[in-house]
């Protein structure tokens, strides 16, 4: 199964970017996906989650800021960002996963300029 990241680049800060993220297929049993990112010299973070249900849940750092959105049994998953601030600069990466299965998709950068 592979994961396709699209989206990120460079934008001012303040500005907003939209993250996409589709597997190649379905895969029985996942109810999860999420995006997570990866700031130069420090370790991947979830920022953002989404479940079979609906239900999201954020990081403190991105919330009010960022949506999350996507449909987990068609396996796409949105990332909206809004008021991107240059902390926000990270690879970010979306996954998806379940009781047994844990797949990542290939990073996307986005680098926010003060």
């Amino acid at each position: 199964v592979q994961l396709q990241a699209s989206g990120g680049g460079l934008v001012q800060a303040g500005g907003s970017l939209r993250l996409s993220c589709a597997a190649s297929r379905s895969v029985r049993s996942i109810n999860n996906m999420g995006w997570y990112r990866q700031p130069p010299g420090k370790q991947r973070e979830l920022i953002a989650g989404i479940t079979s249900y609906g239900n999201t849940n954020y990081a403190d750092s991105v919330k009010g800021r960022f949506a999350i959105s996507g449909d987990v049994a068609k396996t796409t998953v949105y990332l909206q960002m809004n008021n991107l601030k240059p902390e926000d600069t990270a690879v970010y990466y979306c996954a998806m996963y379940g009781p047994s299965h844990f797949y990542w998709g290939q990073g996307t950068q986005v680098t926010v300029s003060s």
